[in-house]
Order: C-alpha cells, then sequence, then structure tokens
C-alpha cells in the first residue's frame, strides 16, 4: 500500500474531490485551508507522484494530477493501521473508545446499529427449509 503523510493528504482530497485538476487549481483549493507556499504544494505533488498515488498528463504547457489511489483504499490502509497500532487489531475496543470519548450524533449511532444488524444477519446460520 502507498503511504501518505498527512500534507500529502491533504493534497489528495483535494484531488478526490475533484480531478484531473492542475498545480494552480490545486493550490488555489487549499489556499484557504493550508498556510502553505506555492512551492511546497508542487514539492507534495511530486512526491504523491514518486509514489505512485497521483498520475499526472501534460495539457499544453501544465499537467494536470489526478488519483490514482483511491479513497477507499486510502481510508481501507490507514483504518488498519490506527487499529493494529493502538487496538492490537481489535474493533471493538475501538468503537468503544469512539463512543466513550467523542460524541455521537444519532445519525452515528443508527448507522451504528444497522452495522451490527448486518453482521448479526450474516453470522447467524440459516437453517434448511
Amino acid at each position: 500500500m502507498i503511504r501518505i503523510s498527512e500534507a500529502e493528504s491533504r493534497v489528495m482530497h483535494v484531488l478526490w474531490d475533484n480531478a484531473p485538476q492542475d498545480a494552480e487549481a490545486i493550490i488555489a483549493a487549499l489556499a484557504g485551508s493550508a498556510d502553505w507556499q506555492d512551492k511546497t504544494i508542487k514539492t507534495l505533488l511530486n512526491r504523491l507522484l514518486r509514489k505512485g498515488a497521483i498520475s499526472a498528463e501534460r495539457d499544453g504547457r501544465r499537467y494536470l494530477y489526478a488519483p490514482v489511489l483511491t479513497r477507499e483504499d486510502w481510508q481501507a490502509d490507514e483504518s488498519r493501521s490506527l487499529l493494529e497500532r493502538a487496538f492490537d487489531g481489535r474493533l471493538a475496543p475501538m468503537l468503544a473508545h469512539f463512543t466513550r470519548h467523542e460524541k455521537l450524533s444519532e445519525a452515528d449511532v443508527a448507522e451504528l446499529r444497522r452495522l451490527v444488524e448486518a453482521i448479526e444477519r450474516r453470522q447467524t446460520p440459516r437453517t434448511p427449509q
């Protein structure tokens, strides 16, 4: 899996939300959320290119960047990494931690119920009819 830093992930979010984009559009998108110089963002783009997380296609005098690494693959890898490092690979203690230390909305609780019910349906043995 491709490992990306926190700073690189901010660039990836811009591309996941709207791609392809040139460097100037990416710089503009990050202007409100990051106090980075243009050169910093271009360095991050080059790092992501070297890692294979994004691609660059020439479009006249500029390059258009697009994600190669999907948001879903990145989230899965980051989730697995957090689970392994902080909770010994166990999901229940992680969920317990978040329910004790984070405010869950009614929608979050409803979604968790749906997920648990789906897990229970998959794990319940079916009797032959």
